[in-house]
């Protein structure tokens, strides 16, 4: 006969495995529902029977995808992968460069600008698009490639994770021990501390370039020439049409499928780095 506690233990264990199912079940349905409704034409779509795979027609609609407008989604595909890859490789470099400078280096007001830094991570980020708007306005950066890419090369946030790195992966005495022999500090940086806090510098990308690949509302305010919207913003523009014209139903799902895949090979390719950043300091 069990005891009342055996019993406690596997009505704990069945209702927190209970939860994670429902979890699991509640996050895959939205990629279940995208990855079927994909494969099916205007009228599938319109009838409600996107989860079966009756109709295939996944082949037409890549076709449709890549002749329309001349090819235009995989133009917005490619700015995409340049807003979110080139800007999060910088915005990385320049966190883990300002979080390394915050944790090894004394100057006067360290604290105090880096408490300014944290302040930042208060703002949100749609409150600065009309700011960054009229800055952009004034030097000739709007509808430019540069007026979204500069603002995302700045993350607070990533600055913070990129000091806790540094304090918990590089070791104050292998960087005395570099200059020892004569390194200088751009080199200690480049050569020692930028590779041990590197499990840091990706979790600071992966981050940072799925925010940016998401971003939606600085592109809107910053860009008018549809060649050069990102996913997101293009996305969206075929979605507005849809209600005087169904026919962009089927390119708007089989587009948001294909949008979802970078994100999908960027945390598949850099899960061990990123998993051995997210316990950094919980073994000393």
């Amino acid at each position: 006969m069990n005891s009342p506690s055996s019993r406690s233990r596997w009505m704990s264990k069945t209702a927190v495995n209970g939860f994670l199912v429902l979890a699991v079940v509640y996050m895959l349905f939205p990629l279940v529902w995208l990855v079927t409704a994909a494969t099916k034409d205007t009228g599938g779509l319109l009838a409600g029977n996107a989860f079966s795979f009756e109709g295939f027609n996944l082949g037409e609609n890549l076709s449709n995808l890549a002749s329309y407008g001349d090819g235009i989604y995989f133009r917005w595909y490619l700015n995409s992968l340049m807003y979110a890859g080139g800007g999060a490789i910088v915005c990385s470099l320049i966190c883990v460069a300002a979080g390394y400078a915050f944790d090894k280096y004394e100057f006067r007001g360290k604290e105090k600008l880096f408490g300014l830094v944290l302040m930042g991570v208060l703002v949100p980020t749609t409150a600065l698009a009309l700011p960054m708007y009229l800055l952009a306005s004034k030097t000739g950066l709007v509808n430019t490639y540069w007026s979204v890419l500069i603002p995302v090369l700045v993350n607070p946030f990533g600055v913070y994770l990129a000091r806790v790195f540094s304090t918990g992966y590089i070791p104050n005495e292998a960087l005395e021990a570099a200059r020892i022999d004569g390194a200088g500090e751009l080199r200690v940086f480049w050569s020692i501390g930028l590779r041990m806090v590197m499990p840091g510098f990706v979790t600071v990308f992966l981050f940072q370039f799925t925010a940016i690949w998401n971003n939606f509302f600085l592109p809107l305010v910053m860009l008018s020439d549809r060649k050069l919207f990102p996913l997101s913003l293009g996305l969206y523009s075929w979605n507005t049409n849809t209600h005087g014209e169904p026919s962009f139903y089927p390119l708007v799902v089989t587009g948001s499928l294909l949008a979802v895949i970078p994100l999908i090979v960027a945390f598949v390719s850099l899960q061990r780095h990123w998993k051995a950043g997210l316990t950094a300091g919980s073994v000393k």
